[in-house]
């Protein structure tokens, strides 16, 4: 069993140095949300360094709430706003040498996107305005957007706990997160086994993400889950011996 470990950083967070290396994807905020220019610039050039795959990361312009407030937005806002976030960093990454693969929206964005075809589909249009791939959770309406248009990537979570209906328990609630690796690993074999999942998020803003990350690689190591990268359309595969 194999999973691609994906974090979420470039977000002005102190911890990014110490991370690059345990994960296989970033996902490198834009902007809107937190960060900057100079933290998306130092992110690629980090994961070029250890060859670890990035993809963008839009959010709501929300500084003061992380991205993670729901907004009214028209499609044509969100449109903008993400085709305006994603060009930024497609620039940044040319100058870091290093391509753009996917997208992958931010906090309120992210979860409106998935239930709501409004939010999905100017995000599809913004993916596909740049030949990239969308990464968010199985079954969701940015999956079924995705048809014909992008390819998708299904996404879980190892420090998030779930609802029945496959949706993430809101951070609101005190049993939102999960905080012991060996738990986390458990339910990332239950994601890959039940849910057909191709990556696992591990989120960069935590204080504790560096201790929970390592702690995380060695528990799907013991069950048997190897963490590798997930070879994206755009990528070509490594040429035979």
């Amino acid at each position: 069993m194999e999973l691609d470990l994906n974090g979420d950083l470039g977000e002005g967070c102190s911890h990014d140095a110490e991370l690059m290396p345990l994960i296989t994807s970033a996902n490198i905020a834009c902007g809107f949300h937190a960060g900057d220019a100079a933290t998306a610039h130092d992110a690629l050039i980090l994961a070029a360094k250890h060859g670890v795959r990035v993809g963008a990361h839009p959010g709501f312009a929300d500084r003061e709430h992380f991205g993670r407030r729901e907004f009214v937005l028209t499609e044509k806002q969100i449109f903008e706003q993400c085709a305006y976030q994603i060009g930024a960093l497609f620039g940044l990454a040319r100058a870091a040498s290093i391509p753009l693969l996917y997208v992958k929206p931010h906090g309120a964005l992210y979860h409106l996107a998935c239930r709501d075809d409004a939010y999905a589909r100017p995000i599809v249009e913004a993916a596909a305005l740049f030949d990239l791939d969308v990464m968010a959770l199985p079954d969701s309406r940015l999956e079924a957007l995705c048809a014909g248009r992008c390819a998708f990537l299904r996404e879980g979570f190892a420090d998030r706990r779930y609802l029945p209906d496959g949706s993430l328990v809101p951070r609101s609630r005190p049993d939102a997160f999960v905080t012991d690796a060996e738990e986390a690993a458990r339910q990332a074999e239950w994601l890959l086994r039940g849910r057909g999942i191709q990556t696992l998020c591990v989120h960069g803003d935590n204080s504790h993400a560096v201790d929970f990350v390592r702690a995380l690689r060695a528990e799907l190591r013991r069950q048997g889950i190897v963490v590798n990268p997930l070879r994206t359309r755009r990528e070509k595969p490594p040429s035979p011996p």
